[in-house]
């Protein structure tokens, strides 16, 4: 007997997956858009008051000039990382990426104000020489950058995430709140009332009526405060909207290339912070990654790279970057819009001339305190982000932007009254309780250093002898070329700090050839906040 098999049904058609319609704007995009936007603000602020107060600058050449440059610079920039997110939505299929944040770099503008631009000024009492001095220097980062974008990739593979978070964490702290923490200070009355306003609104899910951003609050209620107490002067608002100038962007290649006719002299500080700029984007990277955003490094540095070059093409000597910030951005709700938008208002606000309008309109402890915000947020992600055993490295890594912040308050204390350290002699400040010596060899080339000791933690605390190793040899290597440890790039730079290296390595592999050393460490995953 035999069974007949019914034919089966013929099967539905699959269901086309929906497309993922990516939001050009959110209610967060709107949040966060008020937040990097002022953050931005306060930079290109301050840039311009360095610009004028300390090369000498004519007023009129920074904001008709420099200012345009870097509008340019930050509207293409900014496009370009739009793009990347949206593509990155698409991709995972998520709805919640946030766009990498991008403006002018905060170390940088000191850096090449006062290493770069400054001693040129001081010694040709020339400020369009010194300006072109730091054209060429932000080209030249700029170059070095998207060659490194070719490299970072493979060192981000190797580098442990508590090396690149605690570095970043260390800048954070360091250069990015103390400065704001002391200026809402030097105003209590209205920074105060402000940060709390941030605090509350960024860190808690309490929303404000009406859905109002908090950014917008914040600023407008510190803008308040400093008008009715009397911190801001009509006279001075009256003065720089008389002044208010159109400025249109414009190459300035004739500036850049007499710049790049006596580079080498900026090589010593061009190639360490052209280092620093491509290792501070790779853990911007990571520090998105840890947040959920995984971007591709390799295109993030190519456009960091020609961002710095197309400013200098044009008349900024300011580096743009990725910004420390991405979480805190995210946890605030921005995706994919909110930095393109911030872009776009300040190269606006750049191309119009206004920055002296708001710079009178605006008291700075109203706006400082959403820098103190975001050192908190990556401070924390430093820690929260790796496992318990790491945060050892964590603290390793932080601790030489620390010295190099330490030291250079010294050296900017001491120039004001028109001294040096070498002047006042170390044996004065040692006895004083300064180590500055020590302090000054520690935090040149903070970056890089944070990287190699937060390695080299990171890899002892998992018993990776080896490892540590390595890393502490590269350390004796970057010693000796003087692109750590020493204050310019030279051979035999800093011979003492490589031995030091060279003999720490040696100790490693004693260590790794003992009993024990080759049982693993059970690293608990699950303290993690953020993983990879």
């Amino acid at each position: 007997m035999s069974a007949t098999t019914e034919p089966a049904p013929p099967a539905d058609p699959p269901t086309p997956t929906p497309t993922l319609k990516v939001p050009w704007w959110t209610r967060g995009d709107t949040n966060a858009f008020f937040g990097l936007g002022f953050n931005i603000l306060v930079n290109v602020l301050t840039l311009t008051g360095l610009m004028i107060a300390v090369v000498g600058v004519k007023a009129d050449d920074v904001l008709g000039t420099v200012l345009p440059a870097l509008g340019v610079a930050l509207i293409l920039g900014n496009l370009y990382y739009t793009f990347l997110a949206r593509r990155l939505a698409a991709k995972e299929g998520r709805d919640d990426v946030t766009a990498l944040p991008y403006g002018p770099s905060v170390p940088h503008m000191f850096i090449v104000v006062f290493v770069v631009m400054l001693p040129v000024y001081l010694n040709t009492k020339d400020a369009m020489q010194a300006w072109q001095a730091g054209l060429a220097w932000a080209f030249m980062i700029g170059v070095i950058v998207m060659i490194g974008a070719f490299v970072g990739p493979y060192i981000r593979k190797i580098t442990p995430r508590a090396a690149m978070l605690g570095t970043l964490a260390g800048i954070s702290i360091t250069f990015i709140s103390m400065r704001p923490a002391a200026q809402m200070w030097e105003a209590a009355w209205i920074g105060l009332p402000v940060l709390a306003i941030i605090l509350i609104g960024f860190f808690t899910d309490v929303k404000l009526p009406g859905g109002v951003p908090v950014g917008l609050a914040a600023l407008l209620v510190g803008t308040a405060i400093g008008w009715i107490g009397g911190f801001m002067s009509v006279p001075d608002l009256t003065s720089a909207v008389e002044n208010v100038a159109v400025g249109i962007p414009d190459q300035r290649f004739d500036l850049l290339f007499s710049g790049l006719g006596d580079l080498a002299p900026l090589l010593g500080t061009a190639i360490p912070l052209g280092v620093y700029n491509f290792t501070e984007a790779m853990s911007n990277v990571e520090s998105a990654a840890a947040a959920g955003d995984n971007y591709n490094l390799r295109s993030v540095l190519l456009a960091d790279g020609a961002g710095a070059c197309i400013g200098a093409a044009f008349g900024s000597p300011f580096p743009p970057a990725v910004y420390i910030g991405h979480p805190g951005w995210k946890d605030a709700g921005g995706r994919s819009s909110y930095s393109l938008a911030s872009g776009i208002a300040i190269g606006l606000l750049c191309f119009l001339g206004l920055f002296g309008v708001l710079e009178a309109l605006l008291p700075v402890p109203a706006i400082v305190p959403i820098l103190l915000y975001i050192g908190l947020l990556i401070g924390a992600q430093a820690f929260q982000a790796v496992p318990r055993l790491h945060a050892v490295a964590v603290v390793a890594a932080i601790i030489p932007n620390l010295a190099q912040w330490g030291s250079g308050l010294i050296d900017n204390a001491l120039a004001a009254v028109d001294t040096t350290a070498d002047k006042v002699g170390m044996e004065a400040l040692n006895s004083a309780g300064v180590v500055y010596d020590g302090m000054r060899t520690l935090g040149e080339g903070a970056v890089l250093v944070g990287l190699i000791l937060g390695a080299i933690v990171t890899f002892i605390l998992d018993k990776k002898f080896h490892f540590a190793a390595i890393a502490a040899l590269v350390g004796a290597a970057l010693s000796f070329i003087g692109l750590i440890h020493a204050p310019e790039v030279a051979w035999a730079a800093s011979p003492e700090v490589a031995l030091g290296y060279l003999m720490f390595a040696v100790i490693c592999i004693a260590y790794w050839f003992l009993p024990g050393a080759r049982t693993p460490v059970t690293v608990d995953e699950a303290d993690v906040v953020a993983g990879h």
